[in-house]
């Protein structure tokens, strides 16, 4: 299969479960208690049913749930996801304008969980497989454990009480300070001073996998006939790690991380309302808090259509790592 041939298919494929989930949710959401009309109804103070009644017929609640359905996929074509009644604005508007904040904070995060986690993971094996410094790949090992075990929520609230609230080196909340005014490099770097901790606690669960997940497979690796071979033929040691153990202990990294920019979406969720960050996750707390329909399916169409985006990049990816793996093979094989 040509490479053309495998992207297509890929992209196809990638169709189907975007409009799998579509539906899914669309159903979903619809079998929560409440809705929008009543919500509404509730915080005007106005509880006549025929009040209620006419914010149905107005959300076109009122309709059979396959022609809402429908008019949803119909708009979704056409990129019009709805109009959230809640916010008074259009669903496509609300995401596109708290989806920056977001890709900031999970690009940042997954760049710090990877390059930290597989640094201190070939870090590790070294030692380990060189037998000398043993302590330091033990105190890694149980470091990583630690993270992987401790919740999310519980770090994130952690770290606000020990930088924030007792030693005030970083602020808690909020992605830029209010009322400064900054601009140029003052602005970014009142920005990257309030990315730290939310970056931190986001990206330590997964810095954590990475370091334990690179050492194994490193570890698997140097035990292989072709690095004995190059080790006997007098190849650098920092030349067999680099060329010959890592790119081939690369690979389930490689696939780990397709997954996790998925998980990051979710994980995003709890990050931004603990930090207050302006991000489509904190919109879609806000937005299920308040029935809001139309948002939440906006955002789950988003997100998925992101998540299925990373595992097709981490595919092709595969490709350029490793020219052994065919075109009909990814991460998902």
């Amino acid at each position: 299969m040509s490479f053309l041939g495998f992207f297509l298919s890929r992209v196809g494929k990638a169709l189907l479960v975007v409009g799998g989930v579509v539906v899914l949710n669309f159903f979903l959401i619809r079998l929560a208690p409440g809705d929008p009309a009543t919500v509404l109804a509730g915080e005007a103070g106005a509880g006549d049913p025929a009040y209620v009644s006419q914010l149905r017929q107005q959300f076109g609640l009122d309709q059979p749930v396959l022609v809402q359905l429908g008019s949803y996929l119909k708009g979704v074509l056409h990129l019009d996801l709805g109009y959230s009644y809640r916010n008074r604005l259009p669903v496509l508007d609300l995401i596109l304008d708290r989806l920056p904040a977001t890709f900031l904070l999970m690009g940042a995060a997954f760049l710090f969980s990877v390059v930290t986690g597989v640094a201190l993971g070939v870090l590790a094996a070294r030692t380990r497989y060189e037998n000398r410094r043993r302590w330091l790949d033990s105190a890694l090992m149980s470091a990583a454990l630690l993270l992987y075990a401790t919740p999310l929520f519980w770090l994130s609230l952690m770290a606000i009480v020990l930088f924030s609230v007792v030693l005030g080196w970083l602020p808690a909340f909020g992605m830029e300070s209010i009322g400064t005014h900054l601009a140029g490099l003052d602005r970014v770097l009142d920005i990257a001073t309030h990315m730290v901790l939310p970056v931190l606690s986001l990206g330590s669960f997964f810095m954590a996998v990475y370091v334990r997940l690179t050492r194994a497979s490193m570890l698997e690796v140097m035990g292989m006939d072709f690095v004995k071979t190059a080790r006997a033929k007098g190849v650098p040691p920092r030349r067999v790690i680099r060329v010959h153990v890592l790119r081939n202990a690369l690979l389930p990294v490689i696939t780990f991380a397709g997954i996790q920019l998925g998980q990051m979406a979710g994980g995003a969720v709890l990050t931004e309302t603990v930090f207050a960050w302006p991000g489509i996750g904190r919109l879609m707390f806000d937005a299920l808090l308040q029935r809001d329909y139309q948002l939440l399916l906006g955002i789950f169409l988003i997100t998925s259509t992101l998540v299925v985006s990373f595992n097709l990049i981490t595919d092709i990816v595969y490709r350029f790592v490793d020219p052994r793996i065919s075109a009909g093979q990814g991460a998902a094989a």
